[in-house]
């Protein structure tokens, strides 16, 4: 019965964390430790309502108490705070604001096979436009993509030997967490986020923090629409999961290189990895996609062109495939 009552809380967690993390209490106290009353007034709370939230995170490893002074763990300084380099923050408030209420009509995506954008918020065309509503709510969704990534990045491209190559393009590469992670690793690399107009100010200002602007560049462009820039090597991260075979076929069509993807792999006999399968229902709730095994993926690239192939588990969120012409 622990494994199911465990399964039965576990919403009660995430949603605790959700909340402290939009309500700023990680982000006040990584200044200084304070009290349940000095947080209630400093951001505007009830403050015996306050005690409690802040009392059930301390259980979850999230905050410490001495006395009446409530401190940061290690763990929330790191992760869930704005300011830190590590911070999911972006992911965390992407998670409670877009995919928990999607999470929550997973009923009606089982029984109709369709995703739950219109559902919840309007016309499933309106995807980015309501990531790219305002520059609040970019910068959140972009900063949590890249925090993400960064989790990931440097293992894909060390993963496999991609020495050879001289220039990346990255498409819908975002913050270019992974451009940047490559031309770390591969001092000779150049490289260019390829993505929508608005995505630019946020990804020169991320390469530009990690000194890498005279060899990562940005270019504006969408890639199903666009005809795409000549290189010697293309990475897809988190993008083909989005599509159905048809569009990934358009898409892939039109890259005439080697091709990197990072995506999670689902083992062969679909009986995990466990985050594979709650990703997949994730694409399922939220996009025309699906997660895919390492065989679908080498189906899908083999009908583009590409013959040769490595696959690599990092044992963490994503996956690597190198595909070869």
């Amino acid at each position: 019965m622990t494994h199911i009552l465990e399964l039965i809380h576990a919403f009660r967690r995430s949603k605790i964390l959700f909340t402290a993390v939009r309500l700023g209490i990680f982000d006040r106290l990584e200044g200084a430790p304070a009290t349940a009353a000095q947080l209630a007034d400093d951001l505007n709370l009830h403050p015996g309502a306050l005690a409690r939230l802040l009392d059930a995170c301390i259980p979850l490893e999230l905050l410490t108490r001495e006395g009446d002074l409530y401190r940061n763990t290690s763990h929330a300084s790191r992760a869930l705070v704005t300011a830190s380099p590590d911070s999911l923050v972006g992911y965390i408030l992407h998670s409670d604001r877009s995919l928990y209420p999607l999470w929550g009509r997973l009923d009606d995506a089982v029984r109709e096979g369709t995703n739950r954008w219109a559902q919840v918020f309007g016309d499933r065309a309106s995807l980015f436009d309501h990531y790219f509503r305002d520059p609040v709510s970019m910068r959140s969704f972009l900063t949590g993509m890249h925090g993400a990534g960064q989790l990931t990045s440097d293992r894909i491209v060390r993963a496999f030997d991609l020495s050879k190559f001289e220039y990346l393009i990255d498409l819908g590469g975002a913050t270019g967490h992974l451009a940047i992670a490559a031309c770390r690793a591969y001092p000779k690399l150049r490289a260019t986020v390829l993505d929508l107009p608005a995505v630019e100010p946020y990804a020169r200002e991320f390469i530009a923090k990690n000194g890498l602007a005279d060899r990562i560049d940005f270019k504006a462009a969408d890639f199903f629409q666009d005809e795409l820039p000549a290189a010697d090597l293309y990475n897809l991260g988190r993008i083909l999961h989005d599509w159905d075979d048809a569009r990934i076929q358009t898409l892939l069509s039109k890259i005439h290189g080697d091709l990197l993807v990072t995506e999670v792999l689902v083992n062969e006999d679909r009986r995990g990895p466990l985050y594979a399968m709650l990703q997949d229902l994730n694409m399922l709730v939220c996009t025309d996609g699906k997660e895919r095994t390492a065989s679908e993926y080498q189906q899908l690239l083999q009908l583009a062109g590409f013959r040769r192939f490595e696959f690599h588990r990092t044992n963490s969120l994503l996956d690597g495939i190198l595909a070869c012409r």
